[in-house]
């Protein structure tokens, strides 16, 4: 199938400025430290990026790393992609932001900028970072950000680690005054691969989803969102019928454009520091480098983007899954745990109902016969 430019249209793209951080994440997607890659693209060539991606869309770009305020020229880019007419957004992990920071947000028209807050307090967030003192920066960050009248957002990274800290971290994350929080369920990339052993259960993935469904209902200050948790869109109809409820969800003016699950290639995508493109800001393999095919070319014709929006294709569960057209499995954890962006969500306890018929076939056909 080839992509038709109505069909699937770029409504959100992450753009690693840097790999360079000044954290040392246990679960960084791209390996980050003061050592890592600054990237090849200089001031100029990122205004040709955002131009070349201007001529498919104009959605929502994200400035991400490593640490974008590491980047001397980050704040020309945020105010040339504001120019062009794109919505520019910042993915910081806060330890940098100041009040004159903040103030060149504004000049540039930053939107809405991301922390992470991994959890309640120092001593859970601050071994998640692997550095003393990230929550007290992350903390100050929010309180400067607010101070100065700039909206952000909150992410928050699970695994095992943390996962007793779920909802003490909601809590604080509302009580820094974040305009939404997204609960990132991880996905095992770059430094990710090294605690595949401290990957949340499938078991307990399926009773957080519940827990954020029925949180989300209750909340009316805090947008809610579960990330890299496309499962989450099967939970919510099914509890919703299931306890007899109305649940219209709140809409996200920065969100990724997706009312489904897993969205990679559809409207989302990532391109890293060194202009390769991938399908999110987790997938393993670029389809290709925006520095020598256009982006345009590798957003409508790449076979990797196209398998993604046929759900034909789809293998294992995913494929007889009746809630495909709104879930989809995680595409990213299916590259990463079976070495194949096709195959079914590796961390998902749903049995569809045309997987239950086929085994009750197979049962049947290998039962002993009177």
């Amino acid at each position: 199938m080839t992509a038709s430019q109505d069909e699937f249209i770029p409504k959100w793209i992450a753009w690693e400025t840097t790999q360079r951080c000044n954290l040392n994440c246990v679960h960084c997607r791209c390996s980050s430290d003061m050592n890592a890659a600054i990237g090849d693209f200089n001031t100029e060539e990122a205004f040709k990026l955002i131009d070349d991606i201007c001529e498919v869309s104009k959605p929502v770009m994200v400035l991400s790393g490593g640490e974008p305020l590491l980047r001397a020229d980050i704040f020309e880019i945020a105010r040339y992609g504001t120019s062009k007419g794109l919505r520019m957004c910042m993915a910081t992990n806060g330890t940098l932001i100041t009040d004159d920071v903040c103030v060149k947000m504004k000049e540039a028209d930053i939107k809405m900028v991301s922390l992470s807050l991994d959890g309640s307090n120092a001593a859970v967030h601050d071994d998640f970072r692997a550095c003393p003192g990230a929550f007290d920066g992350v903390v100050r960050a929010a309180e400067t950000l607010k101070r100065n009248g700039i909206k952000f957002l909150i992410n928050s990274s699970f695994t095992k680690r943390n996962q007793h800290d779920i909802g003490n971290t909601f809590r604080v994350a509302k009580g820094l005054g974040a305009t939404a929080w997204y609960l990132f369920m991880i996905v095992p990339t770059g430094r990710g691969e090294e605690i595949m052993n401290e990957l949340i259960s499938k078991e307990d993935y399926e009773e957080i989803l519940q827990w954020h469904f029925h949180q989300e209902r209750e909340e009316d200050e805090i947008l809610m969102r579960p990330t890299c948790a496309p499962h989450y869109y099967r939970v919510v109809p099914q509890m919703a019928k299931a306890e007899g409820v109305d649940f219209q969800r709140r809409s996200l003016t920065f969100s990724t454009g997706g009312g489904k699950g897993c969205i990679a290639a559809q409207t989302i995508c990532l391109i890293d520091c060194f202009g390769n493109l991938k399908p999110c800001s987790y997938f393993h393999s670029s389809v290709g480098n925006v520095k020598q095919v256009p982006f345009k070319e590798l957003w409508f014709n790449s076979k990797v983007f196209n398998d993604l929006r046929d759900f034909k294709k789809y293998k294992g569960k995913c494929g007889e899954c009746e809630f495909i057209n709104v879930c989809g499995g995680c595409r990213a954890r299916a590259d990463a745990v079976y070495g194949d962006y096709m195959e079914e969500e590796p961390f998902c306890s749903y049995i569809p109902r045309r997987t239950l018929q086929r085994m009750e076939q197979e049962a049947e056909k290998l039962a002993p016969k009177p």
